[in-house]
């Protein structure tokens, strides 16, 4: 690969953006490359929007990501998918969990359109399949493993770097949930 990619993680505090975004940066600077990574956390802890933008290529100088310019949008829900989806690349690629999580006090929203159809568009009840696997906390590793199966870099790196990050007791659930999240990862024609 000769130029950078971008990737950006978000969804709201509590759903392990912040983990998945180091996991994502070890696994690239395992597999070579130059990786840069910036985290926003917000008021993540009430519930408030979670940014963690990564970028990597043969050599990067800046952690930050431009508008229009992202090649991987990962949103752990949908309505951080709304917010985010303008800063999608053409041809950028949209992994999303089906799940909506309301603001405080809101039980429900108007989205502008269905995303879930989105022509280039991954869409997965992340949690569901994370439950399937063992452990409902890992929806964050099933979007990851979507991820990874359009970034080219072997699941055994993943593997290393999940055995290095996560407790024992977690890790043959995260595997699992890895693994459905990459074998779910084709897209949608629209």
């Amino acid at each position: 690969m000769s130029k950078v990619k971008n990737i950006l993680l978000v969804g709201v505090g509590g759903q392990g953006i912040i983990l998945a975004g180091k996991l994502l940066a070890e696994v690239l600077a395992a597999g070579g490359f130059d990786v840069k990574l910036s985290e926003v956390h917000g008021m993540a802890q009430r519930g408030g929007s979670v940014v963690t933008q990564v970028r990597f290529g043969p050599q990067v100088y800046s952690p930050l990501v431009s508008p229009g310019k992202v090649d991987y949008l990962v949103a752990f829900e949908q309505i951080e998918a709304w917010r985010w989806l303008s800063w999608l690349g053409p041809g950028g690629l949209l992994i999303m969990d089906e799940q909506i999580i309301y603001p405080a006090g809101r039980t429900q929203v108007t989205l502008p359109e269905d995303l879930t159809g989105r022509p280039g568009t991954v869409c997965l009840n992340a949690r569901r399949i994370a439950e399937e696997a063992g452990l409902v906390k890992a929806a964050n590793m099933v979007l990851l493993g979507a991820l990874a199966a359009h970034l080219g870099i072997e699941l055994e790196i993943w593997y290393r770097v999940l055995e290095n990050s996560v407790p024992l007791k977690y890790l043959e659930s995260n595997r699992k949930a890895l693994e459905e999240g990459f074998a779910r990862a084709k897209p949608s024609a629209g």
